[in-house]
């Protein structure tokens, strides 16, 4: 089975390579940025599929279910209190059976990234200096694909949780967790 950067150049996203099975990105990562296929082409075989957050301009929830905790139930009881519907927009299916919901991030606001920020949800985000990023679609972890699973535009950040990321943070506020 091998890696398909393919797919996350086809949703509009600004791609890098991560080492072949691997999750964690080198050192530099974000000079190696590129929505260029032919640049695309031109990686070794077996290599994984970074998504750059800040240069795709989107927020990315990974919901998380692992050790008794389920990001996607947390999300689920997050949409049903701000009284909205599970987003319709595009959607991973990680390795290990979590998600990856991508949203388009708000241009007035630093959404910063963070961890376990709500059970089981982590937030990697454009930030305001490097921004996060997600392992994408095409990408082979532990022998087991992240596939597409709802193919479907990169919706905007709903307005209930694009508040509850950035409570506090405006455009000109320096946040120190938003790398």
């Amino acid at each position: 089975m091998r890696a398909d950067p393919t797919l996350a150049l086809a949703a509009g996203l600004a791609v890098f390579a991560l080492p072949a099975g691997a999750k964690r990105a080198a050192p530099g990562w974000t000079r190696q940025v590129t929505t260029d296929p032919a640049a695309v082409a031109a990686w070794p075989a077996g290599v994984n599929v970074g998504v750059a957050c800040r240069a795709s301009g989107v927020v990315g929830l990974d919901l998380d279910r692992k050790d008794g905790v389920d990001g996607v139930d947390t999300l689920r009881a997050m949409c049903a209190a701000a009284r909205w519907p599970w987003p319709a927009t595009l959607t991973v299916a990680t390795a290990h059976d979590g998600l990856h919901l991508y949203f388009r991030a708000p241009a007035d606001v630093v959404v910063p990234s963070s961890i376990g920020r709500w059970p089981g949800v982590d937030v990697r985000a454009p930030g305001r200096r490097l921004g996060g990023y997600l392992v994408g679609p095409g990408s082979i972890v532990d022998g087991r694909p992240y596939t597409i699973s709802r193919d479907l535009p990169i919706a905007p950040l709903p307005p209930w949780l694009a508040a509850k990321l950035t409570a506090g943070r405006r455009a000109g506020v320096t946040a120190a967790a938003s790398a």
